[in-house]
């Protein structure tokens, strides 16, 4: 019988397996081009909240395949395996699996932003505005 992990014990090891970044840490890997920041946030927190500006947007769904250097699928940014990828997500839960499961594909320096987006806009970082809504 498999043992039973809650999701809280499961990212709590998760975490520790990641070097997390905090967002101004994060703004400055990304201007000195040592970070490639990835939005996983869905399109409705996207269009409610904003965009980084220069971030990737990659639902979550598609993440691994995107960023696979092997991959059939991967996008231009997906050079090679030594990729600081830093993932963020809306309030940084979703991002620490994301990060993990990046590690497992070999990306070894993919991590993810503390706080997520909501902290990345607190610490009055970039933020493009949300698009407006029409109708």
């Amino acid at each position: 019988m498999t043992a039973v992990t809650g999701i809280d014990e499961l990212l709590e090891r998760v975490r520790a397996g990641l070097d997390r970044i905090a967002p101004r840490d994060a703004f400055a890997a990304y201007e000195e081009g040592d970070a490639l920041l990835v939005d996983i946030r869905y399109a409705a927190l996207r269009d409610r909240d904003g965009l980084v500006p220069g971030a990737l947007v990659v639902e979550r769904n598609e993440l691994e395949w995107r960023l696979d250097p092997l991959g059939s699928h991967r996008l231009p940014e997906a050079v090679d395996h030594d990729v600081h990828v830093v993932v963020l997500c809306n309030e940084g839960y979703a991002s620490s699996l994301a990060a993990e499961s990046l590690q497992r594909l070999g990306l070894h320096r993919a991590t993810d932003l503390i706080g997520g987006f909501q902290a990345w806009k607190a610490a009055g970082l970039p933020v493009l505005p949300p698009r407006p809504t029409t109708g």
